[in-house]
């Protein structure tokens, strides 16, 4: 493949992707090279140019670029992310330049008006550009400023950090796969999607939470995410079990399942149900989700927190869908998808904002719990019933090896051909979704049965580092092995509310 010619602007925003800035960050798998590169920059810049960042009036996401990342990441070819960018292509929608720029003084003025995409992606292209990726995210995401202004009324605040998680976590999404490939471009771009979003529950992330307190100065800065690459310890070892002085993200869980207020009251309703939810239920989750300690203070913190709510995304996903086999949610899914970004964007926070992300991130993953209708988490039966070792159709015979179960022999590592099955895939957000799964494995997938014992969730003692590829294979199954020979089928859009 012949490298294209590119001009400046475009060179800048999307340059070939880096490594991931930290070691808890999602690794490249091999068989990157040359042509897969050349082919990921063409994606970028062309989508970039081309498409909008909504491909319907309902304001559906464009994130063809997030299934090309995913696969470059895992290896895959230039040909194939070339090929499998055109078949999502199909149904976006031509970019446009919006009625005028974005400026500093009218920042507030166009948000929620997807008209304004180029112009804030424009805006924050250039801020990026100035004050780098950092004070960018600090400033326009996580400062009081630019979340409640003194005068505005309710209806009218900029809540850039409700923005940033709504939307199914898209925005986070787009945003993290920017800092996790080092493309300026696609951060640009995750920022203005977050100006894109409405507000459906006005203060559910509350203005108290941008207000400054002691415990969140320079002081704690030796806790900062980033140090922790330095540490010994290896993030594959168990840290300290929870404590009696410490609320675990599974004891909010705990609290949620046992609040009647909290249970289905009908049908899903899709587009409907987490803006209702939020309305009729955003203050209870709120209080819920402020429960959760997060202490600044304690070595080690962040690191301890971005984990747990890995894992509540991981287990509400797998186990809310777990019950009398496996339904795969189309929604909870983004739970897990978004949930392997909290390592790279983290990584670019200070330990204020760190916390916040972390806060509103586990606000929003509850509120969809909440709104997909607090499942039931049947911890007994889904380790007791689910398998560890995938069995795709059509596998050729292995020959027999003594001591080593057929199984096993046949995928001996499991993840590579659940891994291989996802990049084939005709869905886009599977090969994201085992991408994830692949990385929790790697760096949780050692915790043992019982570390969670301490925590206010029935069952959760039964919890141990297998879940991830349970959850894969689960996966797998569920929207069918396509690459193998079944037929494709999709995500459940039901919710669990009856």
């Amino acid at each position: 493949m012949n490298a294209k010619v590119y001009d400046e602007k475009a060179e800048k925003l999307f340059p070939a992707p880096s490594l991931p800035p930290t070691a808890l960050c999602p690794q490249r798998w091999p068989g990157c090279s040359l042509e897969s590169s050349i082919a990921m920059r063409h994606v970028l810049i062309d989508n970039h140019t081309r498409y909008h960042i909504f491909f319907n009036n309902t304001k559906f996401h464009n994130h063809i670029t997030h299934r090309a990342l995913a696969i470059y990441a895992l290896g895959g070819s230039g040909t194939v992310i070339e090929a499998l960018y055109k078949q999502d292509s199909k149904s976006q929608r031509a970019a446009f330049v919006s009625p005028h720029p974005i400026t500093a003084q009218n920042f507030v003025d166009h948000l929620g008006d997807e008209n304004y995409y180029e112009a804030y992606t424009t805006f924050f292209a250039k801020a990026i550009e100035e004050k780098g990726t950092s004070a960018t995210l600090d400033e326009f995401i996580f400062s009081e400023k630019y979340n409640f202004r003194p005068g505005r009324v309710a209806e009218s605040q900029p809540e850039m950090l409700y923005r940033f998680v709504d939307g199914v976590m898209h925005s986070l999404i787009h945003c993290g796969y920017g800092v996790e490939f080092g493309l300026k471009g696609m951060l640009a771009e995750g920022l203005s999607l977050a100006a894109m979003h409405d507000i459906h529950a006005p203060g559910f992330l509350p203005p108290s939470m941008f207000v400054a307190q002691p415990s969140d100065g320079t002081g704690a800065m030796m806790n900062s995410f980033a140090s922790l690459v330095l540490d010994s310890q290896s993030p594959a070892t168990p840290l300290k079990a929870p404590s009696g002085q410490d609320t675990h993200a599974f004891s909010i869980l705990a609290r949620v399942l046992k609040d009647p207020s909290l249970a289905p009251k009908g049908p899903f309703r899709f587009n409907k149900q987490y803006p209702d939810t939020l309305v009729a239920h955003g203050d209870r989750i709120r209080e819920y989700v402020q429960e959760w300690t997060i202490d600044l203070s304690k070595p080690g913190e962040i690191e301890r927190k971005m984990e747990e709510c890995i894992w509540t995304s991981s287990v509400i996903y797998a186990l809310g869908g777990w019950k009398n086999g496996f339904t795969a949610d189309f929604f909870l899914m983004h739970m897990v998808t978004s949930s392997i970004f909290l390592p790279s964007l983290i990584a670019y926070l200070s330990p204020r904002t760190q916390a916040l992300l972390l806060r509103a991130y586990l606000s929003g993953v509850v509120a969809w719990f909440v709104a997909c209708g607090c499942p039931p988490l049947n911890f007994k039966s889904f380790f007791e019933s689910t398998p560890t070792v995938p069995n795709p159709p059509n596998s050729p015979a292995v020959p027999p090896v003594e001591g080593i179960p057929a199984q096993d022999a046949q995928a001996p590592n499991p993840f590579l051909p659940l891994i291989q099955s996802s990049i084939m895939h005709p869905n886009d957000h599977h090969t994201k979704i085992q991408r994830a799964f692949a990385h929790f494995s790697t760096i949780y997938g050692a915790r043992p049965k019982g570390y969670f014992a301490g925590t206010e969730l029935d069952g959760a003692e039964e919890l141990d580092g297998s879940l991830f590829v349970r959850a894969a294979i689960l996966t797998a199954d569920y929207l069918g092995w396509v690459r193998e020979g079944e037929e494709m089928r999709m995500w459940s859009l039901k919710g669990f509310c009856e």
